[in-house]
């Protein structure tokens, strides 16, 4: 059987400090209830809570290649394809909503562009290049020059829509 851990509360007119908050050991079919202030509980358990076993958690791989480039530069003017590149922060919340549309559009656009992520804590000067000022801001770069630009998150079929525009966009 399966066990909760909780805090068993007691109600008196002069409480002893030690007894009042008790660490208690609750069945996984415990529920708990509060006196009234006529010594009658209330009608309805505040916790009641069935524990299911264990399931494991299946963690998706990502298939990301880190390389090692002499300039940012170098990166985006040497790509044959568009390089779509993802400005972030780690403490970023819509940048790590973002960690697997990028993932998921990097894999379904694999042979229209390449997808850069860069960190704008450890590389500002390329951040401040780019004017980047709102996170996460995403970039695509055609033939070395920013050619779109989008700040803000977005799910992963809008991405892909922007994209395509983008590059629809910038062909013609």
């Amino acid at each position: 059987m399966a066990t909760i851990f909780g805090v068993s509360a007691s109600v008196s007119a002069n409480p002893n400090p030690s007894s009042v908050l008790a660490p208690t050991k609750l069945s996984a079919s415990s529920s708990v209830s509060f006196l009234s202030s006529r010594g009658r509980t209330r009608g309805f358990p505040l916790i009641s809570r069935t524990v299911l076993p264990h399931r494991r958690r299946t963690v998706r791989r990502i298939n990301a290649k880190k390389q090692t480039f002499s300039s940012f530069d170098d990166l985006i003017a040497g790509s044959d394809k568009p390089v779509l590149v993802d400005f972030y922060a780690t403490w970023c919340g819509p940048c790590q909503y973002m960690v697997s549309v990028l993932n998921e559009v990097g894999h379904a656009m694999k042979d229209a562009i390449d997808v850069v992520k860069v960190d704008t804590e450890k590389y500002p000067s390329i951040a401040n290049r780019y004017r980047v000022e709102a996170l996460p801001t995403l970039i695509i770069f055609r033939d070395g020059k920013p050619s779109a630009r989008f700040e803000g998150a977005l799910p992963a079929d809008q991405l892909m829509q922007w994209i395509n525009n983008a590059l629809d966009t910038v062909a013609v």
